[in-house]
C-alpha cells in the first residue's frame, strides 16, 4: 500500500537521498582529478558522523520504543540488552575474530533490516511481495554497508580491521588473510549477483502485478543503486561514518514520523522530566559499556596512533551495542520493535 508522506517526511527521504548522491559525485570527481582525501581527514570525518551525529539517535530509538509500554516490559528489556551486551563483550574477549565477524553481520542486518522497514512505510515495497525477496532485499542493501568497501577499498578495510582485532589481540586468519584481493573479489560477485536477483525479482513481481514498471520499483532499484556507487566511491572510513547519520538515522526518523501521523497514541506523553531523566540514565549506562569495554581490552588503541586506534575502539564499541540494539530491540520484540510500521 502506497502511503501518503507529509512534507517533513518527504524533506527527510530527499535530503537523505541528496547527501548521499553529493558525497559519491564530489568523492568521485576528487579520484577523477587525482586528489586524494588524508586518511586523518577521513577518520575525523568518521568520528563526527559516528560520535556527534549517530549515536543520540539509537538511545532515541529505543526510548520512542519503550516509553508507554510499563515497567515490566521495559525492565526486561534492558536486562536482556545488557546481558547480550555483556556476552558480546565476552566473546571479543575470547574469540576476537568470531565477534568481528559477527559484529560486521549485525551492521548488515542494521542498515538492510532497518532499510527495509522504512522502504514499507516510505518507498513502498508492492514488488517484494514474499519473504525470501524481502529477507535478499535487507541483505543487499545493508550488504553494501560491508561489502562493497571491501571490494573497492581492500587495503584500508583490511588495515582497519587488523586495527579492530589488535584491540583484543586477535588476527586475521583464512582466505582474507592469505589472498584478500582474491577473497573480495569473489564476494564482490556473489553480492554483485544479488543485486541482479534482487532487482530483476522485484521487476518481474511489478510487470505481473501491475502490467508495468511500479514506482516503488523504481525508487528501490534507484536507492539499492545509489547505495552501491556512494560505497564504492567514497572512501570506506569516510563512507561508513556518514552513512548511519546521513542515510540511516535520518530515514529512520522519517519512519518515525509517519507511523506516529497513523496511529497517533491517545495516551498522554512522557513528562519532559521523565525524558530528560530517561536520556540521561541511557547516557550513563552506554559510557559504561563504553568504560568496561576500555577496561577490559588488552590493547585499547591497538598499538596504533590516538587518531586510528580512536576510530578502531570505537567502532568495536559501536558495535557491541548495535548488536543487541537489532535482536532485543526489534527482533525479541514482538508487540513493536524499533523500525515499527503499522
Amino acid at each position: 500500500m502506497r502511503r501518503l508522506l507529509g512534507e517533513p517526511e518527504r524533506t527527510a527521504i530527499g535530503a537523505s537521498r541528496a547527501a548521499l548522491l553529493l558525497l559519491a559525485v564530489g568523492f568521485g570527481a576528487l579520484s577523477a582529478a587525482g586528489t586524494e582525501v588524508s586518511l586523518r581527514t577521513q577518520m575525523i570525518a568518521y568520528l563526527v558522523g559516528m560520535v556527534a551525529l549517530n549515536l543520540p539517535h539509537g538511545g532515541y530509538e529505543h526510548f520512542s520504543n519503550l516509553r508507554r509500554r510499563g515497567l515490566p516490559f521495559g525492565a526486561r528489556y534492558v536486562a536482556l540488552y545488557l546481558g547480550f551486551v555483556a556476552s558480546f563483550v565476552a566473546l571479543f574477549v575470547v574469540a576476537p575474530l568470531p565477534a568481528l565477524a559477527l559484529a560486521f553481520g549485525t551492521a548488515v542486518a542494521k542498515g538492510g533490516h532497518g532499510g527495509l522497514h522504512v522502504m514499507d512505510a516510505l518507498v513502498g515495497t508492492e514488488h517484494l511481495p514474499t519473504k525470501p525477496q524481502r529477507a535478499l532485499a535487507a541483505l543487499i542493501r545493508g550488504g553494501a554497508v560491508m561489502i562493497v568497501p571491501a571490494v573497492f577499498w581492500t587495503e584500508t578495510y583490511y588495515s582497519f580491521t587488523g586495527i579492530m582485532l589488535g584491540v583484543f589481540d586477535g588476527r586475521l586468519a583464512g582466505p582474507a588473510a592469505s589472498n584478500p584481493e582474491a577473497f573480495t573479489t569473489a564476494l564482490g560477485a556473489v553480492f554483485g549477483l544479488g543485486v541482479v536477483a534482487h532487482l530483476g525479482g522485484g521487476l518481474v513481481t511489478s510487470l505481473r502485478s501491475t502490467g508495468g514498471v511500479s514506482r516503488s520499483w523504481l525508487l528501490d532499484a534507484a536507492e539499492t543503486l545509489l547505495l552501491v556507487a556512494y560505497f564504492a566511491l567514497v572512501p570506506v572510513v569516510v563512507a561508513i561514518g556518514l552513512y548511519f547519520p546521513l542515510w540511516y538515522s535520518i530515514r529512520q526518523s522519517a519512519r518515525s514520523m509517519v507511523v506516529e501521523r497513523e496511529q497517533p497514541d491517545r495516551t498522554e506523553g512522557v513528562s519532559l522530566v521523565v525524558a530528560w531523566g530517561v536520556l540521561v540514565v541511557g547516557a550513563l549506562i552506554t559510557a559504561t559499556v563504553a568504560a568496561g569495554l576500555w577496561t577490559v581490552a588488552p590493547n585499547p588503541l591497538a598499538g596504533g596512533s590516538l587518531l586510528s586506534g580512536a576510530v578502531a575502539f570505537y567502532t568495536i564499541f559501536v558495535c557491541v551495542i548495535a548488536m543487541p540494539h537489532v535482536v532485543v530491540g526489534e527482533w525479541l520484540d514482538f508487540g513493536r520493535g524499533i523500525w515499527y510500521v503499522p
